[in-house]
């Protein structure tokens, strides 16, 4: 996910949970194999059960004169000090005041810690409806109500579920009625197993006076307690009683077991939020499955006054059924797979001459370091960790370079090749680089993403065990959005993630398309859509703000996009039976 909307409007009419989302969380508190492996590496590790937290609420207050307010929940962990660290948010429900959000938020529960959690639901704002969830600024939304239990509270509870009562910040206006809360914890299955289909209805009754129907389909599964916890929605599909989705992949985390009842709801779609039923029915994974076997459709029903389900004309079709196994990124790097770092630098004028103190890469005599400095020596840290040779191709991009030409990708290490050796090798070839080169632009990042492609695209002929990361150090004025964005288009059929880290105060809003968490895919001039996200942004002065810590933020999304190469391509583990 990692988008605002949930199944509603333009951004908000893309499905939500139907494929395997990208962890949204903003600290190690939320579990990620990427995270969890690197700290166990340096002998942090703490034995944890992970878990997923499904929330939901009732009666919350409406903020909205129009309309009614449009949800998100936030969770923090409430450090020692008091202080509140944000573990993961929701996704935005439009209109309602009875949400029931599908992004689970991880989290890492710790049998011998006390785990105090605060619960902050907001009303985001019409306007930042387009906002990818993460980067939301939760002072320009309107607060809704608090919560706080103990992580423990809830775990210990027969059907680990608990409903909290909403109050003002600090405990205000108790006596007020701001709704409830409530909390469901799972345990995360540590299973391989997932099913993808495509699903389709026919002969849907029209909801619609003066056109047809907008359906999407809603799947929750139903726990011990009888109640149900909605685990993915389709897309919206505009006005179709004979409506096909994008294929679905859910994994046995989302459905328990094949015998597991779900329940699958048929809705249409209305912007105000009132979605208008028109047909559910009760089928467990392994009946899904018959359906597509026999080639046959289940037709809803539809329930009535008198406690008699009606059946409607209405039926669903499942088109394709494959279990598969999917394998997490651990089963890969501890099977062999390489991730292979690449740096590119910034030079481009707008950064400061040098000379000045107050440019991004002036080199202070006194050891203190640069803001370019300070991104290669803390992302350093992280990246040469996944690459066993230490051995880093490193460009630098808009500079006037020795032979007096402006070039948008050289080597950082001048005439000796392109590779550099580990992290003090970096520092060494930038400083030195800095000596020797005139600052220019533009700001062009379209030839350092196709070099580093190119390198990626020669790795597949020699085997698919090598997956590139390419680094990318800026002060975010860039001036060749489209062409960066084809060359992104490009590369996204490759085994290759790009990180762009922003340095210094610019504003980073062209970054921010580049990373595409709105949901939708960069397209080309061409019209040629990414087969997949494969940008990830961190602005470092959040990271020296304390804001988020940059080992979850370059990792957050880093292990999804390799999962879904590997998959769309087919590459398993090194062992594993084809």
């Amino acid at each position: 996910m990692g988008g605002c909307m949930s199944g509603d409007l333009q951004g908000g009419k893309q499905g939500v949970g139907g494929v395997q989302g990208r962890p949204t969380q903003t600290n190690n508190a939320g579990h990620n194999d990427a995270v969890d492996f690197f700290f166990r590496s340096r002998g942090q590790q703490a034995l944890f059960t992970p878990l997923e937290l499904t929330l939901s609420a009732s009666n919350l207050c409406d903020r909205d004169i129009t309309s009614k307010s449009d949800p998100m929940a936030v969770l923090y962990a409430k450090k020692k000090d008091g202080t509140l660290e944000e573990v993961g948010r929701t996704e935005v429900i439009l209109n309602s005041l009875n949400p029931a959000w599908i992004e689970k938020i991880s989290i890492a529960y710790h049998f011998e810690m006390v785990q105090p959690l605060v619960f902050h639901v907001y009303d985001v704002d019409t306007k930042y409806h387009n906002i990818p969830v993460k980067m939301l600024k939760l002072k320009d939304q309107d607060f809704l109500g608090e919560a706080s239990c103990f992580l423990s509270e809830i775990v210990t509870k027969q059907n680990r579920t608990l409903t909290l009562n909403l109050h003002n910040k600090n405990g205000r206006g108790v006596s007020r009625n701001l709704g409830t809360l409530t909390v469901h914890a799972e345990e995360t299955i540590a299973s391989r197993t997932a099913v993808e289909m495509i699903v389709r209805c026919c002969n849907l009754e029209n909801k619609d006076l003066f056109s047809k129907s907008d359906p999407f389909l809603r799947i929750s599964r139903i726990v011990e307690t009888g109640s149900s916890i909605p685990i993915c929605k389709t897309e919206v599909v505009n006005n179709n009683l004979n409506p096909v989705w994008r294929p679905l992949c859910l994994s046995m985390q989302q459905f328990g077991s094949k015998d597991d009842p779900l329940v699958v709801e048929c809705f249409d779609f209305n912007s105000s939020g009132n979605h208008v039923l028109m047909g559910k029915l009760q089928k467990s994974m392994s009946e899904l499955e018959k359906l597509h076997r026999d080639r046959i459709g289940a037709n809803f029903v539809f329930p009535s006054h008198n406690g008699r389900d009606k059946v409607v004309k209405g039926q669903l079709f499942v088109d394709q059924f494959v279990e598969k196994q999917q394998f997490s990124f651990l089963d890969y790097i501890s099977s062999g797979f390489e991730l292979n770092f690449m740096v590119a630098v910034d030079f481009t004028a707008s950064n400061g001459n040098p000379q000045d103190c107050n440019s991004l890469h002036y080199i202070d005599p006194s050891g203190r370091l640069n803001s370019y400095q300070q991104a290669i020596m803390e992302v350093g840290e992280v990246i040469q960790f996944y690459d066993s040779d230490q051995r880093f191709p490193a460009w630098g991009f808009g500079a006037r370079i020795y032979d007096g030409t402006v070039s948008h990708c050289f080597n950082l290490n001048g005439s000796n090749g392109f590779e550099v050796e580990g992290i003090q090798g970096i520092m060494s070839a930038y400083a030195t680089a800095l000596h020797n080169l005139t600052l220019s632009g533009p700001t062009l990042f379209g030839q350092v993403i196709n070099t580093a492609a190119e390198i990626a695209g020669q790795s597949i002929s020699q085997g698919n065990t090598k997956y590139f990361v390419l680094l990318i150090i800026t002060d975010g004025v860039l001036t060749d959005l489209q062409e960066t964005i084809n060359s992104l288009v490009r590369a996204s059929d490759l085994p290759l993630s790009i990180l762009v880290v922003g340095v210094g105060g610019a504003d980073f809003k062209q970054m921010e398309i580049l990373d595409a968490d709105n949901g939708r895919r960069l397209e080309s001039s061409t019209g040629r859509i990414a087969t997949r996200d494969i940008v990830q942004f961190v602005p470092m002065r959040e990271v020296h703000s304390g804001q988020i810590s940059v080992v979850q933020s370059l990792l957050e999304e880093l292990p999804g996009q390799f999962l879904s190469y590997m998959r769309c391509r087919d590459i398993k583990p090194h062992g594993v039976l084809a």
